[in-house]
């Protein structure tokens, strides 16, 4: 198959959904020679931080040279950014390769897997065949039942901060989703809890204990905040003084010392890790579409903040860096998400309002979700495109404004190469 037509396959109408459990992943798994029993894993869930805490590991990781796999979703710019190499995404052949090893076999299975499966066992089988010390592997959705916990014990199973997310799914409470997403934590493991959840902390704390998995709680009392530019963040974490992030957002360095414990947890296990990996690999990572600047006239963010405590947290992270200062928003938004709660959340900073639609079938008009904010007494105005909702916000912003799109990471790359373009 050539690259296009293998993506054309894995997102076949016939692999959508979400069907929580494990036996479909299995016996593809078994089909490619059981590749993931082959590998070691930090195993990375939550509901807000996955992704930037699994980059920071891995970059560390690499600065302490080992041979590291990486597996993230959703992907930004490409869909190869998903499943990585020493930092390199895998190659479109390799892809094509790999894919066309799996179809056959799924193609015949009574139960066919979902997309997310289909490509987690790609990766799992890429990883292996290039021999990875460890793979840096986040968690697609929840925990207990996710594709990517058919892995056996990691060295550290990680929850960062936990909260309401993807509901219909996993539970309607704190406490029904910290149970679901511990699923991850393994009979020997390591884990690293991000904390300071009253609803999940006694229950992470329970489970570590049930299972004989030593649990290494996060100690923000320890993170002293310093110097933040618009290239990067300086900040303290216990021992370690004046880490430089080039992740601007205020929860970052938060999620640094969540990878920072993470780390020492393998350092206990027997990784090497010395203090300057962590250093060095905190300097160099990078996590593209997460308060990220695009450019600075006018300042242009881009950030994939996509439910309310990561709104939240992205709203802290303008204030921070902007005081009392207004911003033109660029917004699109998942249907299925809770858009009032974020939109109460952006009204009070937000001088005007574009809204656009997101190029999935999830996205919610930008109709509606303009007519949403007129309904709170905002100014908006729906885009027919990206690219004319980025012309009109940065036109609105002039010069020395502030413009800041978000709301879902699945319109990023749209949003770049549409900056990129003006």
């Amino acid at each position: 198959m050539s690259y296009q037509s293998t993506l054309d396959y894995i997102h076949k109408v016939q692999w959508r959904g979400q069907k929580p459990g494990l036996d479909r992943i299995l016996p593809l798994l078994e089909h490619l020679g059981n590749p993931h029993k082959r590998l070691k894993f930090v195993h990375i869930g939550g509901t807000n931080g996955k992704g930037s805490t699994s980059a920071m590991v891995e970059s560390v990781l690499r600065k302490a040279g080992y041979h590291t796999g990486l597996y993230t979703s959703p992907f930004i710019n490409r869909f190869n950014e998903r499943i990585r190499v020493n930092g390199e995404e895998i190659r479109d052949e390799e892809l094509e390769e790999l894919v066309d090893t799996i179809r056959p076999f799924a193609d015949t299975m009574e139960d066919p897997p979902t997309e997310f499966e289909l490509i987690t066992a790609v990766a799992m089988a890429y990883f292996a065949q290039r021999n990875c010390d460890i793979v840096v592997l986040e968690v697609g959705l929840g925990g207990e039942f996710d594709a990517t916990n058919v892995i056996s014990c990691p060295e550290v199973a990680v929850l960062t901060a936990i909260g309401l997310d993807h509901t219909a799914v996993l539970g309607s409470t704190i406490a029904d989703i910290t149970r679901t997403k511990c699923g991850i934590i393994k009979p020997g493991c390591d884990v690293v809890s991000y904390g300071h959840e009253p609803e999940a902390d006694p229950i992470i704390q329970e489970i570590c204990e049930e299972r004989g998995a030593k649990l290494w709680p996060v100690d923000f009392s320890r993170l002293t905040y310093k110097d933040i530019t618009l290239e990067h963040r300086t900040f303290d974490y216990g021992p370690f003084t004046d880490l430089k992030l080039p992740l601007l957002a205020k929860y970052q360095p938060k999620n640094a010392a969540v990878a920072i414990t993470t780390l020492t947890a393998l350092a206990h296990r027997g990784w090497n890790i010395t203090p300057e990996h962590i250093r060095a690999g905190l300097e160099a990572v990078e996590w593209p579409g997460r308060f990220e600047l695009l450019g600075q006239h006018p300042t242009f963010l881009l950030d994939g903040s996509h439910n309310p405590q990561g709104m939240a947290a992205t709203v802290e992270s303008l204030q921070e860096l902007f005081p009392d200062k207004k911003f033109v928003f660029l917004l699109s938004m998942m249907a299925d998400k809770d858009v009032d709660s974020m939109l109460q959340l952006l009204l009070p900073l937000g001088e005007q309002f574009f809204t656009v639609t997101a190029n999935i079938s999830r996205a919610m008009p930008a109709q509606e979700l303009a007519d949403k904010l007129k309904a709170l007494g905002a100014q908006a105005e729906s885009c027919s495109s990206i690219q004319e909702g980025v012309a009109a916000a940065e036109g609105a912003a002039g010069f020395d404004g502030r413009v800041c799109a978000l709301g879902t990471l699945y319109f990023s790359c749209d949003v770049r190469t549409a900056f990129q373009s003006t």
